[in-house]
């Protein structure tokens, strides 16, 4: 790849951060203090928290980890809380199951998970995957691990009062 295009293709991005984040008064004020353009700024922030991420320094990681794993699937959950329609309520119900099932998953295996290499850098990046709407990461592995593993005890179409009669009317 010639070095040229490279470098046009950086600079695009840097300006397409730089148009999106321009009404951040908060970055507006960092580029007034360090005389930076803001994409710099911003691209420095993510690298530090990726760098503390990937240091972990006194189990800061796996704190920023879940914390990248839930702030803007939050945000997203809260909007979508005060919307009336449920286009985005099963994308984020499944988000928020895929999550859970990956942090009891990660409790229980512990000892294993401490022993990988970078861990929480790669537990962050997975969630990134599962939360951003342009991957759909977190469906793809409910429909692939989850789905499989529940849909024998699950099912779909009862409510949960007809399950609990049913268990009901077998112990009476």
């Amino acid at each position: 790849m010639d070095f040229n295009k490279v470098q046009a293709q950086v600079q695009n991005a840097f300006s397409a951060i730089d148009s999106q984040t321009q009404n951040s008064q908060l970055l507006t004020r960092f580029e007034q203090q360090f005389k930076l353009p803001r994409s710099y700024i911003v691209l420095g922030g993510v690298g530090f928290y990726l760098l503390l991420v990937f240091l972990n320094f006194g189990g800061i990681g796996q704190l920023l980890s879940n914390f990248a794993g839930f702030a803007y699937p939050g945000y997203l959950s809260l909007r979508a809380l005060k919307t009336s329609t449920s286009k985005d309520d099963t994308r984020l119900l499944t988000y928020w199951v895929v999550f859970a099932a990956l942090n009891v998953v990660e409790f229980w295996s512990k000892a294993i998970l401490y022993w990988v290499p970078s861990y929480f850098l790669i537990k962050t990046f997975f969630l990134l995957y599962l939360s951003l709407p342009q991957y759909n990461g977190a469906e793809v592995i409910y429909h692939r691990v989850l789905a499989p593993l529940t849909d024998r005890y699950v099912d779909g179409g009862a409510p949960a009062n007809d399950l609990l009669n049913k268990v009901q009317e077998k112990t009476q």
